[in-house]
């Protein structure tokens, strides 16, 4: 959160003084790719004075924008969140911009067609996740594998924080029928989506096969992460989409895709079933892996 409020600020700055970025770049020596990630709010940036200094003078900052810029790329050299223990050993430095707005975010809305969603996956069944490969964690690396678990698992903290997000959840009903390891497993998984679900922050809907095609068939999984308002009901950060592959991440937040993406999240909630029907779906299938 921190990195992206410095980026949209150094890059106002930058258009206000009439400067495209290669231009910046080439009168600041840097390279154009460390602009774009300063701009973006990238998290491995290192904001050393100096630099911060010469980029102030070059955009012609005010007394008020330099204060506060190198208060907050400061701020940056300070702090330390608490997954970076887990960078380098198990976490893809593309998903920690993730795990950050995620922290940040006071609404949560996902879609998955396929798996359990991270905020809700068990122990067991994240294990059986990364050990299977084609995702973004070597699944023959023992060590990594059970870094990326207990990061998963760490998270989790995030539904029963104070203040916690709004978390909203649409699953397709493969996600019920699809056997991830034995079925005590996935007894044990359905059960923790229910008692997460009675959590005051959780909705979970279920978008069953009979509902025919919708929208989220043809977007794919995604998540939309909406941040706090200030005191004058003003978001401080702008809506994030976020799709998530094999081996990167696409974050997106202009106007225009949120609004494809807020519409079609309506299509699915209008086609899911309520949340008490939901429910009764994901016990109804709970029970019949534990007779299995």
């Amino acid at each position: 959160m921190l990195r992206r409020q410095i980026g949209r600020k150094f890059e106002s700055l930058r258009k206000s003084a009439g400067l495209t970025m290669e231009q910046a770049a080439e009168r600041l020596d840097r390279a154009r790719a460390t602009l774009h990630r300063i701009e973006n709010g990238a998290e491995h940036v290192r904001f050393r004075q100096a630099d911060v200094q010469q980029m102030l003078d070059l955009y012609g900052a005010s007394t008020d924008d330099r204060e506060l810029l190198l208060a907050l790329t400061a701020a940056t050299r300070e702090n330390k969140n608490w997954w970076h223990d887990y960078v380098g050993s198990g976490l893809p430095r593309w998903f920690q911009l993730y795990i950050g707005l995620e922290a940040a975010a006071s609404n949560i809305r996902q879609y998955e067609a396929e798996l359990v969603p991270g905020l809700l996956q068990t122990r067991a069944y994240a294990e059986e996740v990364f050990r299977t490969p084609g995702g973004s964690i070597d699944a023959k690396d023992s060590s990594e594998r059970q870094r990326a678990i207990q990061l998963r698992v760490e998270r989790q903290a995030l539904l029963t924080r104070f203040s916690a997000p709004q978390l909203s959840v649409i699953i397709n009903e493969a996600v019920l029928l699809r056997r991830v390891g034995s079925a005590t497993i996935m007894a044990e998984q359905l059960h923790q989506i229910l008692k997460a679900a009675e959590l005051p922050n959780v909705t979970i809907q279920v978008v069953e096969f009979s509902a025919g095609l919708h929208a989220g068939a043809m977007a794919g999984a995604f998540s939309i992460l909406d941040f706090p308002k200030d005191s004058n009901g003003k978001e401080v950060e702008p809506p994030v989409a976020y799709l998530e592959a094999a081996t990167g991440a696409i974050y997106l937040d202009k106007p225009h895709e949120i609004a494809a993406y807020d519409t079609i999240w309506a299509d699915m909630t209008s086609r899911a079933l309520t949340e008490p029907r939901s429910k009764n779906l994901i016990q109804q299938v709970a029970e019949e892996y534990s007779r299995a």
